[in-house]
Protein backbone atom coordinates (compact mmCIF):
# COMPACT_ATOMS: atom_id res chain seq x y z
CA UNK A 1 0.00 0.00 0.00
CA UNK A 2 1.05 3.61 -1.02
CA UNK A 3 2.15 5.46 1.67
CA UNK A 4 1.56 9.32 0.93
CA UNK A 5 1.33 12.78 3.57
CA UNK A 6 -2.18 14.73 3.78
CA UNK A 7 -2.68 18.33 4.60
CA UNK A 8 -5.46 19.00 6.90
CA UNK A 9 -6.40 23.06 6.86
CA UNK A 10 -8.69 24.39 9.32
CA UNK A 11 -10.13 21.07 10.29
CA UNK A 12 -11.75 19.84 7.71
CA UNK A 13 -10.27 16.44 6.45
CA UNK A 14 -11.59 14.64 2.70
CA UNK A 15 -10.94 11.32 3.65
CA UNK A 16 -12.03 8.56 1.34
CA UNK A 17 -13.45 5.03 2.58
CA UNK A 18 -10.19 2.81 1.39
CA UNK A 19 -7.85 5.56 2.87
CA UNK A 20 -10.15 4.76 6.06
CA UNK A 21 -10.20 1.14 6.08
CA UNK A 22 -6.12 1.38 5.71
CA UNK A 23 -5.74 3.30 9.17
CA UNK A 24 -5.47 -0.10 10.69
CA UNK A 25 -2.20 -0.81 8.30
CA UNK A 26 -0.49 2.90 9.41
CA UNK A 27 0.84 4.18 12.69
CA UNK A 28 -0.21 8.32 11.99
CA UNK A 29 2.36 10.94 13.02
CA UNK A 30 0.39 14.66 13.22
CA UNK A 31 3.18 17.02 11.65
CA UNK A 32 2.11 20.84 13.25
CA UNK A 33 3.98 23.15 11.96
CA UNK A 34 3.72 25.93 9.53
CA UNK A 35 2.81 25.33 5.73
CA UNK A 36 2.28 28.80 5.05
CA UNK A 37 3.23 32.29 5.63
CA UNK A 38 6.61 33.59 6.50
CA UNK A 39 7.82 30.50 8.19
CA UNK A 40 6.47 27.75 5.55
CA UNK A 41 9.93 27.25 3.89
CA UNK A 42 11.20 25.94 7.56
CA UNK A 43 7.80 23.98 7.86
CA UNK A 44 7.77 22.01 4.59
CA UNK A 45 11.72 21.50 4.86
CA UNK A 46 10.48 19.55 8.12
CA UNK A 47 7.89 18.10 6.61
CA UNK A 48 9.96 16.75 3.56
CA UNK A 49 12.64 15.51 6.41
CA UNK A 50 10.01 13.21 8.01
CA UNK A 51 8.53 12.17 4.99
CA UNK A 52 11.80 10.60 3.58
CA UNK A 53 12.99 9.31 7.21
CA UNK A 54 10.02 7.19 7.86
CA UNK A 55 9.79 6.14 4.51
CA UNK A 56 13.68 4.80 4.30
CA UNK A 57 14.45 4.18 8.04
CA UNK A 58 11.08 2.22 8.78
CA UNK A 59 8.61 1.25 6.06
CA UNK A 60 11.03 -0.05 3.80
CA UNK A 61 12.64 -1.67 6.82
CA UNK A 62 9.52 -3.83 6.93
CA UNK A 63 7.34 -0.79 9.45
CA UNK A 64 6.18 -1.65 12.90
CA UNK A 65 4.75 -4.47 14.69
CA UNK A 66 5.18 -7.14 12.00
CA UNK A 67 4.23 -4.79 9.14
CA UNK A 68 2.32 -1.52 10.09
CA UNK A 69 3.76 1.73 8.20
CA UNK A 70 4.69 5.33 9.21
CA UNK A 71 2.31 7.91 7.76
CA UNK A 72 2.94 11.34 8.39
CA UNK A 73 -0.07 13.57 8.11
CA UNK A 74 0.36 16.80 7.86
CA UNK A 75 -1.43 20.17 9.72
CA UNK A 76 -1.12 23.47 8.92
CA UNK A 77 -0.62 25.91 12.13
CA UNK A 78 0.13 29.25 10.42
CA UNK A 79 2.86 29.77 13.11
CA UNK A 80 -0.14 30.44 15.32
CA UNK A 81 -0.94 28.87 18.70
CA UNK A 82 -4.55 29.27 18.68
CA UNK A 83 -4.26 27.73 14.87
CA UNK A 84 -1.83 24.75 16.49
CA UNK A 85 -4.00 23.92 19.21
CA UNK A 86 -7.06 23.63 17.06
CA UNK A 87 -4.93 21.26 14.79
CA UNK A 88 -3.56 19.11 17.76
CA UNK A 89 -7.73 18.63 18.54
CA UNK A 90 -8.53 18.19 14.89
CA UNK A 91 -5.31 14.92 15.07
CA UNK A 92 -6.68 13.76 18.56
CA UNK A 93 -10.33 13.54 16.50
CA UNK A 94 -9.00 11.40 13.73
CA UNK A 95 -7.12 9.23 16.58
CA UNK A 96 -3.92 9.98 16.20
CA UNK A 97 -1.40 9.54 19.24
CA UNK A 98 1.25 11.22 17.80
CA UNK A 99 2.30 14.51 17.87
CA UNK A 100 5.43 16.35 16.21
CA UNK A 101 5.95 20.10 16.62
CA UNK A 102 9.47 22.20 16.50
CA UNK A 103 8.65 25.59 15.17
CA UNK A 104 8.39 28.17 18.38
CA UNK A 105 8.73 27.17 21.94
CA UNK A 106 5.74 29.31 22.21
CA UNK A 107 3.34 27.52 20.61
CA UNK A 108 5.29 24.01 22.23
CA UNK A 109 4.53 25.20 25.14
CA UNK A 110 0.67 25.56 24.00
CA UNK A 111 0.63 21.82 23.09
CA UNK A 112 2.10 20.52 25.74
CA UNK A 113 -0.06 21.98 28.38
CA UNK A 114 -2.82 20.91 26.04
CA UNK A 115 -1.45 17.26 26.04
CA UNK A 116 -1.11 17.32 29.23
CA UNK A 117 -4.57 18.37 29.94
CA UNK A 118 -6.03 16.33 26.85
CA UNK A 119 -4.69 13.30 28.48
CA UNK A 120 -5.96 13.74 32.41
CA UNK A 121 -9.12 14.32 31.04
CA UNK A 122 -9.09 11.09 28.40
CA UNK A 123 -6.96 8.35 30.10
CA UNK A 124 -8.43 5.94 27.29
CA UNK A 125 -7.48 8.22 24.58
CA UNK A 126 -3.70 9.73 25.25
CA UNK A 127 -0.94 10.95 23.21
CA UNK A 128 2.17 11.91 23.19
CA UNK A 129 4.04 15.31 22.17
CA UNK A 130 6.94 14.51 19.96
CA UNK A 131 9.06 17.81 20.37
CA UNK A 132 11.82 17.76 17.62
CA UNK A 133 13.36 21.75 17.68
CA UNK A 134 11.26 23.72 20.12
CA UNK A 135 14.30 24.51 22.58
CA UNK A 136 13.05 26.92 25.41
CA UNK A 137 14.87 24.91 28.71
CA UNK A 138 11.70 25.05 30.29
CA UNK A 139 9.84 22.46 28.22
CA UNK A 140 11.85 19.82 30.27
CA UNK A 141 12.44 21.87 33.77
CA UNK A 142 9.25 23.62 35.41
CA UNK A 143 6.41 22.81 32.37
CA UNK A 144 7.92 19.40 31.81
CA UNK A 145 5.56 16.10 31.56
CA UNK A 146 5.09 12.75 31.37
CA UNK A 147 3.72 12.88 27.91
CA UNK A 148 6.13 15.20 26.40
CA UNK A 149 9.72 14.04 24.75
CA UNK A 150 12.40 16.52 23.42
CA UNK A 151 14.69 15.06 20.72
CA UNK A 152 16.51 18.19 20.38
CA UNK A 153 19.18 20.13 22.54
CA UNK A 154 17.74 22.71 24.55
CA UNK A 155 19.00 26.30 24.44
CA UNK A 156 21.35 26.17 27.68
CA UNK A 157 23.07 23.20 26.40
CA UNK A 158 23.31 24.50 23.21
CA UNK A 159 24.83 28.19 24.17
CA UNK A 160 26.85 26.25 27.17
CA UNK A 161 28.81 24.27 23.48
CA UNK A 162 28.50 27.95 21.80
CA UNK A 163 30.26 29.69 24.48
CA UNK A 164 32.69 27.54 24.88
CA UNK A 165 34.34 27.99 21.55
CA UNK A 166 33.82 32.03 22.22
CA UNK A 167 35.58 31.78 25.14
CA UNK A 168 38.64 30.48 23.01
CA UNK A 169 38.39 33.95 20.74
CA UNK A 170 40.99 36.47 22.18
CA UNK A 171 39.97 38.90 20.45
CA UNK A 172 36.53 38.83 21.67
CA UNK A 173 35.80 42.05 23.21
CA UNK A 174 32.06 43.46 22.75
CA UNK A 175 29.03 41.13 22.07
CA UNK A 176 25.69 41.92 20.88
CA UNK A 177 22.47 39.86 21.42
CA UNK A 178 19.32 39.79 18.85
CA UNK A 179 16.54 37.48 18.94
CA UNK A 180 13.27 36.90 18.46
CA UNK A 181 10.84 38.47 21.37
CA UNK A 182 9.16 35.15 22.58
CA UNK A 183 10.00 32.42 25.13
CA UNK A 184 12.76 30.73 23.25
CA UNK A 185 14.43 34.50 22.22
CA UNK A 186 14.78 35.10 25.78
CA UNK A 187 16.14 31.88 26.76
CA UNK A 188 19.09 32.30 24.33
CA UNK A 189 19.57 35.44 25.87
CA UNK A 190 19.78 34.86 29.36
CA UNK A 191 21.73 31.86 28.73
CA UNK A 192 24.64 33.97 26.78
CA UNK A 193 24.70 36.20 29.55
CA UNK A 194 24.89 33.94 32.17
CA UNK A 195 27.75 32.05 30.43
CA UNK A 196 29.55 34.78 28.71
CA UNK A 197 29.47 36.19 32.00
CA UNK A 198 30.75 33.01 33.76
CA UNK A 199 33.10 32.10 31.00
CA UNK A 200 34.38 35.88 29.69
CA UNK A 201 33.72 38.02 32.04
CA UNK A 202 35.96 40.77 30.19
CA UNK A 203 33.77 40.14 27.55
CA UNK A 204 31.22 43.49 27.20
CA UNK A 205 27.68 42.72 26.49
CA UNK A 206 26.86 46.17 23.86
CA UNK A 207 23.72 45.49 23.26
CA UNK A 208 20.69 43.11 23.78
CA UNK A 209 17.79 43.41 22.06
CA UNK A 210 14.47 41.46 21.04
CA UNK A 211 12.35 41.89 18.03
CA UNK A 212 8.77 40.82 16.88
CA UNK A 213 8.84 37.02 15.86
CA UNK A 214 7.76 37.18 12.13
CA UNK A 215 7.41 40.60 11.54
CA UNK A 216 9.91 42.85 10.56
CA UNK A 217 10.25 43.50 7.12
CA UNK A 218 13.52 45.24 7.05
CA UNK A 219 16.09 44.72 9.56
CA UNK A 220 18.51 47.61 8.40
CA UNK A 221 18.08 49.62 11.56
CA UNK A 222 18.42 46.85 14.01
CA UNK A 223 22.04 46.25 11.88
CA UNK A 224 22.42 50.19 12.04
CA UNK A 225 22.54 49.93 15.76
CA UNK A 226 24.78 46.54 16.06
CA UNK A 227 27.49 48.01 14.03
CA UNK A 228 27.09 51.44 15.86
CA UNK A 229 27.46 49.36 19.25
CA UNK A 230 31.58 48.51 17.61
CA UNK A 231 30.19 44.92 18.65
CA UNK A 232 32.93 42.58 17.30
CA UNK A 233 30.43 39.57 17.81
CA UNK A 234 26.87 38.58 17.24
CA UNK A 235 24.85 35.95 19.44
CA UNK A 236 21.22 35.35 17.88
CA UNK A 237 18.80 32.35 18.02
CA UNK A 238 16.72 33.30 15.36
CA UNK A 239 15.69 31.07 12.72
CA UNK A 240 13.57 31.23 9.57
CA UNK A 241 12.54 34.27 7.59
CA UNK A 242 14.19 36.31 10.77
CA UNK A 243 17.29 34.77 9.62
CA UNK A 244 17.26 35.37 6.35
CA UNK A 245 16.50 39.32 7.07
CA UNK A 246 19.15 39.72 10.00
CA UNK A 247 21.72 37.63 8.53
CA UNK A 248 21.19 39.90 5.01
CA UNK A 249 20.73 43.33 7.12
CA UNK A 250 24.02 42.93 8.79
CA UNK A 251 26.55 41.41 6.05
CA UNK A 252 24.94 44.53 4.10
CA UNK A 253 25.69 46.56 6.73
CA UNK A 254 29.20 45.61 6.54
CA UNK A 255 29.57 43.67 9.63
CA UNK A 256 32.76 41.47 9.86
CA UNK A 257 33.16 39.69 13.12
CA UNK A 258 31.53 36.39 13.89
CA UNK A 259 28.02 35.57 14.02
CA UNK A 260 27.50 32.47 16.82
CA UNK A 261 23.62 31.51 15.30
CA UNK A 262 21.66 28.47 16.43
CA UNK A 263 20.14 28.18 13.32
CA UNK A 264 22.31 29.94 10.54
CA UNK A 265 21.55 27.10 8.19
CA UNK A 266 19.54 26.32 4.80
CA UNK A 267 16.42 26.96 3.94
CA UNK A 268 17.53 30.72 1.90
CA UNK A 269 19.97 31.06 5.00
CA UNK A 270 23.16 29.62 3.25
CA UNK A 271 22.98 30.99 -0.10
CA UNK A 272 22.09 34.80 1.82
CA UNK A 273 25.64 34.73 3.37
CA UNK A 274 27.15 32.79 0.65
CA UNK A 275 30.94 34.16 0.61
CA UNK A 276 30.35 37.14 2.73
CA UNK A 277 29.97 34.74 5.72
CA UNK A 278 32.47 31.99 5.00
CA UNK A 279 34.97 31.94 7.98
CA UNK A 280 32.26 33.88 10.34
CA UNK A 281 28.93 32.19 10.69
CA UNK A 282 28.98 29.83 13.33
CA UNK A 283 26.35 27.33 14.09
CA UNK A 284 25.55 24.94 16.87
CA UNK A 285 23.78 21.76 16.04
CA UNK A 286 23.82 18.19 16.51
CA UNK A 287 23.99 15.92 13.11
CA UNK A 288 26.05 18.20 11.51
CA UNK A 289 27.03 16.23 8.11
CA UNK A 290 30.55 17.61 7.02
CA UNK A 291 33.40 16.11 7.58
CA UNK A 292 30.39 12.96 7.27
CA UNK A 293 30.55 10.40 10.15
CA UNK A 294 29.80 7.17 7.95
CA UNK A 295 29.06 6.22 4.03
CA UNK A 296 25.70 5.39 5.75
CA UNK A 297 24.99 9.14 6.70
CA UNK A 298 26.32 10.12 3.55
CA UNK A 299 24.28 7.73 1.63
CA UNK A 300 21.16 9.09 3.50
CA UNK A 301 21.78 12.55 2.87
CA UNK A 302 22.78 12.06 -1.19
CA UNK A 303 19.36 10.16 -1.51
CA UNK A 304 17.34 13.04 0.79
CA UNK A 305 18.68 15.66 -2.16
CA UNK A 306 17.92 13.68 -4.47
CA UNK A 307 14.07 13.37 -3.94
CA UNK A 308 14.05 16.93 -2.30
CA UNK A 309 16.36 19.02 -4.50
CA UNK A 310 14.56 21.94 -3.29
CA UNK A 311 15.15 20.94 0.92
CA UNK A 312 18.12 20.03 2.74
CA UNK A 313 18.20 18.06 5.96
CA UNK A 314 18.62 20.71 8.46
CA UNK A 315 16.79 18.94 11.63
CA UNK A 316 19.28 15.79 11.57
CA UNK A 317 17.19 15.11 14.72
CA UNK A 318 13.81 14.08 13.24
CA UNK A 319 15.79 10.56 12.08
CA UNK A 320 16.02 10.06 15.80
CA UNK A 321 12.51 10.80 16.68
CA UNK A 322 11.58 8.79 14.11
CA UNK A 323 13.81 5.91 14.63
CA UNK A 324 13.44 5.93 18.54
CA UNK A 325 9.78 6.14 18.05
CA UNK A 326 9.81 3.14 15.94
CA UNK A 327 11.90 1.21 18.30
CA UNK A 328 9.44 2.00 20.97
CA UNK A 329 6.40 0.75 19.54
CA UNK A 330 7.65 -2.37 18.75
CA UNK A 331 9.05 -3.02 22.45
CA UNK A 332 6.09 -2.00 23.84
CA UNK A 333 4.32 -4.34 21.42
CA UNK A 334 1.40 -1.35 20.72
CA UNK A 335 0.82 1.68 18.47
CA UNK A 336 -2.33 2.68 20.47
CA UNK A 337 -0.41 2.58 24.38
CA UNK A 338 0.89 5.45 24.92
CA UNK A 339 2.34 4.90 28.29
CA UNK A 340 3.85 1.87 27.48
CA UNK A 341 5.48 3.68 24.77
CA UNK A 342 6.63 6.46 26.54
CA UNK A 343 8.13 4.25 29.36
CA UNK A 344 10.15 2.54 26.67
CA UNK A 345 11.35 6.14 24.90
CA UNK A 346 12.25 6.76 28.67
CA UNK A 347 15.70 5.90 29.16
CA UNK A 348 16.29 4.40 25.96
CA UNK A 349 19.76 4.44 24.11
CA UNK A 350 19.78 5.30 20.34
CA UNK A 351 22.47 4.55 17.68
CA UNK A 352 21.96 7.61 15.39
CA UNK A 353 22.76 7.92 11.86
CA UNK A 354 24.81 11.15 12.58
CA UNK A 355 27.04 9.59 14.57
CA UNK A 356 27.11 8.92 18.84
CA UNK A 357 24.57 8.09 20.70
CA UNK A 358 21.28 9.19 21.73
CA UNK A 359 19.95 8.77 25.44
CA UNK A 360 16.47 10.27 26.30
CA UNK A 361 16.95 11.22 30.25
CA UNK A 362 14.70 9.58 31.83
CA UNK A 363 14.24 12.29 34.71
CA UNK A 364 13.07 14.86 32.76
CA UNK A 365 12.64 13.51 28.88
CA UNK A 366 15.12 15.14 27.19
CA UNK A 367 17.41 13.72 24.50
CA UNK A 368 21.01 13.75 25.18
CA UNK A 369 23.75 13.68 22.51
CA UNK A 370 26.95 14.83 20.71
CA UNK A 371 26.67 18.55 20.29
CA UNK A 372 28.80 20.29 17.54
CA UNK A 373 29.84 23.83 16.63
CA UNK A 374 30.89 24.35 12.95
CA UNK A 375 31.72 27.50 10.99
CA UNK A 376 30.28 28.21 7.57
CA UNK A 377 32.31 27.85 4.60
CA UNK A 378 32.84 26.00 0.67
CA UNK A 379 35.87 24.28 1.88
CA UNK A 380 35.52 20.06 2.54
CA UNK A 381 32.11 20.31 1.89
CA UNK A 382 30.50 16.99 0.92
CA UNK A 383 27.51 17.79 1.74
CA UNK A 384 26.48 21.61 0.62
CA UNK A 385 23.41 23.35 1.78
CA UNK A 386 20.81 25.23 0.15
CA UNK A 387 21.88 24.14 -3.55
CA UNK A 388 24.77 26.39 -3.12
CA UNK A 389 28.83 25.59 -2.44
CA UNK A 390 28.77 26.46 0.73
CA UNK A 391 27.62 24.82 3.95
CA UNK A 392 28.59 24.27 7.50
CA UNK A 393 31.92 22.07 8.27
CA UNK A 394 32.11 21.05 12.12
CA UNK A 395 34.71 22.33 13.92
CA UNK A 396 34.36 21.32 17.85
CA UNK A 397 32.45 18.74 19.17
CA UNK A 398 30.93 18.28 22.98
CA UNK A 399 30.45 14.62 23.12
CA UNK A 400 27.04 13.96 25.39
CA UNK A 401 26.15 17.66 25.86
CA UNK A 402 24.35 18.46 29.10
CA UNK A 403 24.34 15.09 30.28
CA UNK A 404 25.52 16.30 33.43
CA UNK A 405 23.12 19.43 33.16
CA UNK A 406 20.15 19.62 36.07
CA UNK A 407 16.77 20.01 35.56
CA UNK A 408 13.99 21.03 37.72
CA UNK A 409 11.51 18.65 36.21
CA UNK A 410 9.26 16.99 38.91
CA UNK A 411 7.07 14.71 36.52
CA UNK A 412 4.16 12.65 37.46
CA UNK A 413 3.45 9.39 35.84
CA UNK A 414 0.31 7.93 35.25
Amino acid sequence: MQRFTKIVAAGIVTTSMSVMAGFADTVRIAFVDPLSGPFATTGTNGLAEYEFAAEELVNKKGGVLGGKQFEIVAFDNKMSGKESLIQVQVAIDQGIKFIAQGNSSGIAHAITDAVNKHNRRNPDNRVLFLNYSAVDPALTNEKCNFWHFRFDANADIKMDALTDVMAQNSDLKKVYLIGQDYSFGKAVADAAVRDLTAKRPDVEIVGNELHPIGKVKDFTPYARKIIASGADAMITGNWGADMVGLGKAVIEAGFTGPIYTYYAASNGITRTFGEAGKGSIYLVAEGLQNPPVSERMSTYVDAFNAKYPDHDISQARITNVVEMLAKAIDEAGSDTDVVAIANALEGMTHDSIWGGKVFMRPQDHQAIQNVHVGVHTDEDMRHPLDNSTFGILGTNTVEMAGAESETTCKMDRP
